[in-house]
Order: C-alpha cells, then sequence, then structure tokens
C-alpha cells in the first residue's frame, strides 16, 4: 500500500491542475463508505471534500472518518441548481485555504438522487476550469438494490451514463449470476462502460483516483432534462434549464422526481423495543433509503443506522457529539405526517 501510495502521490503531482473526483450513485449504493475507503487509504495526500445531501438535515458529514482533510457541507436540495454557485465558491475558498501547503485532491459526494452531469458542467464552465481538472465521476451501483426503481428513474440512468467508472458494490451480498445480470443490463443502457466489482467500496486508489478519464468530448450537446448548450455557467444562469423533473415549489424543497425526504430529530432517547416495532411493523416499503443517528435510552452508545432496500444495520461507536436522535428517510409516495407521529411515539416516555 505504501508504494501504491507513494505513486499515486507523483500520479497526481505530475497532472496540473487540482484533479477533482465526483462520487455519485443511487440511494444506499455505498458512497460515503467508499469516501470513507479513500480517506483512510491515502497517505500524504491533501484532500478536500465536499458533500451534499438530499433533505432538511445533513447526516453524512457526521457519517464521514474524522481526518486531516478539509471538509465542506453544501447546501442540501437539488445539487442541479442550487448548489452550483454555492459549489464554485467552495472550491475557491478550499484552495485559497490550502495556498500555504498544497491541496492536492478534491472530492465531491453528491446525493443519491444526483444527475452528476451539471455538476461536472458547472465545474467546466465556471473560473475553476484554469485551477482544477475534473478527473473522473465514480457511479457506484448496489448489486444487491439494483432494479427497476433506479432503471424507472432518469437520474438514476443519468449516474449510468455519465459515469466514467462504475463501481459494482456490495457484490458479497448476490451470487455470481446477479452480478453477470446487473452487468449486462448496464451495458446495455451504456456499451463501453467500465466496470469495478467491489465489497465496501475497497478498491486499490490507483484505480479511482487521477486516472484521467473524463471526456469533454463524451458529454451530450443536448440533454433532455439538463439542457445545458446555451448554459451561461459564468453567471449560473438557470432560466433556461429544463425542471420537468423537479418540484421546487416551497413546500416541496425536498422532493426531486417522485422521490420525497422525510427528516427526524430529536433530543430524547428511542425506546428500543418501540423502534424495533416501528422497524418491523410500520415502516413503508416503498422507503428505499434511510440513514441516521440514534439515541436508545437502553444504551449509552452512539448508533449508526442504516437501510438501504430491504437490508438495516446498526453499528455502535461512542458518541462525539451531544445525544439526539437524527434520521432521514426517502422513498416514494410516503405519508410524511404518518411517519413523523410513528417515529414520535418511539420517544420513551418518561
Amino acid at each position: 500500500m505504501e508504494k501504491t501510495d507513494s505513486n499515486l502521490k507523483e500520479n497526481i503531482n505530475l497532472k496540473e491542475p487540482i484533479p477533482i473526483t465526483i462520487i455519485s450513485g443511487f440511494l444506499g449504493s455505498g458512497k460515503t463508505t467508499l469516501l470513507n475507503h479513500i480517506l483512510s487509504s491515502q497517505k500524504g495526500i491533501k484532500t478536500a471534500v465536499l458533500v451534499n445531501e438530499f433533505g432538511e438535515i445533513g447526516i453524512d458529514n457526521e457519517l464521514i472518518i474524522k481526518t486531516e482533510e478539509e471538509m465542506v457541507e453544501l447546501s442540501n436540495g437539488c445539487i442541479c441548481c442550487s448548489i452550483n454557485g454555492e459549489l464554485v465558491e467552495a472550491i475557491k475558498t478550499l484552495i485559497n485555504n490550502f495556498n500555504k501547503k498544497k491541496l492536492d485532491y478534491i472530492i465531491i459526494e453528491t446525493t443519491g438522487l444526483a444527475d452528476p452531469l451539471p455538476v461536472a458542467m458547472t465545474l467546466l464552465g465556471s473560473e475553476l476550469r484554469d485551477k482544477t481538472r475534473l478527473d473522473s465521476i465514480i457511479t457506484l451501483i448496489d448489486a444487491e438494490n439494483f432494479n427497476n426503481v433506479v432503471l424507472e428513474s432518469s437520474i438514476g440512468r443519468s449516474q449510468i451514463i455519465y459515469g466514467d467508472i462504475i463501481l459494482l458494490n456490495k457484490c458479497d451480498l448476490v451470487t455470481k449470476s446477479n452480478i453477470d445480470e446487473t452487468i449486462s443490463t448496464l451495458k446495455g443502457i451504456k456499451k463501453d462502460v467500465r466496470i469495478l466489482k467491489s465489497i465496501k467500496g475497497n478498491i486499490p486508489l490507483n484505480l479511482l483516483l487521477s486516472v484521467g478519464l473524463f471526456e469533454t468530448d463524451a458529454l451530450p450537446q443536448n440533454k433532455p432534462d439538463h439542457d445545458h448548450s446555451h448554459h451561461d455557467h459564468s453567471h449560473h444562469d438557470h432560466s433556461h434549464h429544463n425542471h420537468s423533473h423537479h418540484d421546487h415549489s416551497k413546500e416541496n424543497n425536498n422532493k426531486i422526481e417522485d422521490f420525497l425526504s422525510i427528516s427526524f430529530q430529536a433530543k430524547q432517547p428511542f425506546s428500543l423495543r418501540k423502534f424495533q416495532y416501528f422497524l418491523d411493523n410500520q415502516l413503508q416499503s416503498n422507503v428505499f433509503r434511510a440513514k441516521g443517528i440514534l439515541w436508545f435510552s437502553e444504551s449509552e452508545r452512539r448508533h449508526l443506522f442504516h437501510l438501504a432496500g430491504r437490508r438495516i444495520s446498526i453499528e455502535d461507536s461512542e458518541w462525539i457529539e451531544e445525544k439526539n436522535n437524527k434520521l432521514i428517510l426517502i422513498g416514494k409516495e410516503l405519508d410524511k405526517d404518518k411517519i413523523l407521529s410513528q417515529l414520535n411515539d418511539c420517544i420513551e416516555k418518561k
């Protein structure tokens, strides 16, 4: 690993300007796990991380391992609109912050409901193009939960089409025939796709970083949902942006396509028994992704909660922040009031 990292750093520094990798992928595909793998495996590479989430509260910044890296949490919501100006300013700030100790790499982790194309176009169409280069878009695919929900979503398909590397993740959870079938489907969407198979995002860094796979020529001149051919990116003019799949009304700013994000916070602990009942008997089947930091009255530990498809995992650790409950659920046709009421019922009554 030492030799690989040494070669990687040399490779990065040979290619000016600062490389940027976009990590894309549908809900629950393992983007944060991959990011943690990169941050914990690299040595001597000064990396800045930018995170975008879909929902009213931010959780991913608390799920990312704590390192010496600089991290910026970007606005929640529609990454193709609200984030563009903020993204450019955040990267400019990061570069300026590192001017005394050179910044080697920038990684952008997008929300699971983000089309990576507008992010790429923002980087290419701003003043950043002289200081940075878009190295690649890595799209994670959840081998266990790759299904029609992803394929029928224009965002899910865009993530595949514009991915320079497709990382087929969670391969340990499915059979070889499942993997072969998924690869066949992916090749049907993108013929010359580069596919890497992984477990928990564990891939050698020299296959992921500074690979120089992004090609501007491969970008569409005209894309139905994101027409950027006449886009003035110097001022981030979105007046020509076709948002047929987005609802930007104030009450639905946590809705993209038909996906709704529901956020829950409480300063009181859950009853473990009641929360287990919620998961077993009340959780709606059309919740495709949930993640949170949970506090149970029966435990002094901090519990990291993940749901992807039907698979649930809870890991415990020491508290590093004030004890509370923080949870995000994302799905289709969700009854927000009912879910919030059920979660409130999980709170331990004194």
